[in-house]
């Protein structure tokens, strides 16, 4: 990377891909496939739905088996995961710049400008292409805490993360007797009423939403950070191994009810207890995408790199000092590419979503079922992540990075 410059107290050289963790960076890159199977189908729309803007059409048998892996799997467990990385990552800024001397109070200040600059960037992910952006909803949250996940202590993150599951119930309970806004924006033709509503939309799902729901998993990212969790998954194996199987396993048990109320398979006796069993599907969400985040940190250890996504900072750190490193194969490094540019990849999945689904795009959101839209997302997402690779080898970073960048440091970022 060309040069580390400064503007007022802080570098503005990007991390060198060769200092970057390389767990973080695959969590992102494989998080993504999460994202795009849990959003696309939020632009099905028309005939063939059946409660909780669920489609259905065409192969009813297959698509609700897709139903039930996606609500056992993704629904409720991609956000987190991404809320844990976010919070992991806001601790690698502050590490990084308390190391170069900038002082707390200067990061924390960074944080919140940057934070207001990606709520922005989600007003306009939302306006022109997809209500459910979740970028604003992140900067939102590092505007309001900053300080908190900068300066608690980490038995007060804890205890915070805890206790919020009080009001994840709540609104949980109250979300549920609300109606379903998602399919309107792709189901309009006209793109100025589409956008109309989807910043409607965003407004409700993803700004207010986040508030109740991502909270807890990003100041356990935080507390992961602190701990360096996923930056030396080496020395933390257990504790990783341990995660991944009791996260993945809750996840798995506690959604397994609402996914068979949702695929139909089940009809619970009562509504009481088909709000338990969407309330134990979300609660038990959490503990899945701790667990996917924790299994990014064994793949690391499996493939070599405790600490690096790249040939590694040559310190051993995470592998233990003086042990040979191995170079991670091409598909690990795609994925860490994608998770380096996960903004900008994540971006583009919204892209090739409204052009093939939207009512005023392709239009397809009328005729494919969840299976169909399964394979859509699979395949978009393996393009972002070869597009990203092709950036990575030829030095570039991720546009949107780059922008977020500019407009939190106010000057132009160096190639890598």
């Amino acid at each position: 990377m060309a040069g580390s410059d400064t503007v007022g107290a802080f570098p503005i050289g990007a991390t060198a891909v060769a200092q970057r963790s390389l767990a973080p960076d695959l969590a992102r890159g494989a998080m993504l496939l999460l994202i795009a199977l849990a959003n696309a189908p939020l632009y099905l729309y028309g005939p063939g739905t059946f409660g909780d803007g669920v489609w259905v059409r065409g192969h009813p048998a297959v698509d609700q088996v897709v139903l039930l892996l996606e609500t056992i799997f993704v629904r409720g467990r991609a956000y987190p995961m991404f809320a844990l990385l976010f919070g992991y990552g806001i601790v690698q800024l502050l590490r990084r710049h308390t190391s170069s001397g900038v002082d707390e109070l200067t990061v924390r200040r960074l944080v919140r400008r940057r934070g207001c600059w990606m709520v922005l960037i989600g007003f306009f992910h939302a306006l022109l292409l997809f209500s459910g952006d979740i970028i604003g909803a992140y900067g939102l949250l590092a505007v309001l805490l900053a300080e908190v996940l900068i300066r608690a202590r980490d038995r007060t993150l804890l205890i915070m993360a805890a206790s919020w599951t009080i009001p994840i119930v709540l609104f949980r309970t109250l979300d549920s007797r609300l109606t379903f806004l998602s399919a309107k924006a792709s189901s309009t033709p006209d793109p100025l009423t589409a956008a109309g509503i989807r910043v409607l939309e965003w407004v409700h799902g993803s700004i207010i939403g986040a508030i109740f729901s991502l909270v807890p998993t990003l100041l356990l990212g935080v507390w992961a950070a602190r701990r360096r969790l996923l930056d030396e998954p080496q020395p933390n194996r257990k504790f990783l191994l341990r995660v991944a199987v009791l996260g993945v396993g809750l996840a798995a048990v506690g959604g397994l009810p609402w996914a068979l109320v949702r695929a139909s398979w089940w009809d619970p006796p009562s509504e009481a207890v088909a709000m338990l069993a969407g309330v134990v599907q979300t609660l038990t969400g959490y503990a899945g995408g701790v667990g996917y985040a924790a299994i990014a940190g064994l793949v690391a250890i499996r493939v070599g790199s405790g600490s690096g996504s790249g040939s590694g900072n040559g310190s051993g750190a995470g592998t233990g000092v003086g042990e040979a490193r191995k170079r991670p194969g091409p598909v690990i490094n795609a994925l860490a590419s994608c998770g380096q540019r996960s903004m900008t990849c994540y971006l583009l999945q919204s892209v090739v979503f409204v052009a093939v689904l939207a009512a005023y795009g392709g239009g397809l959101g009328n005729r494919l079922g969840l299976a169909e839209i399964a394979v859509l997302a699979i395949v978009t997402w393996t393009l972002t992540v070869l597009l990203a690779q092709v950036m990575s080898r030829r030095g570039y970073r991720g546009p949107a990075e780059v922008l977020l960048r500019r407009l939190t440091y106010g000057a132009p970022v160096a190639r890598i």
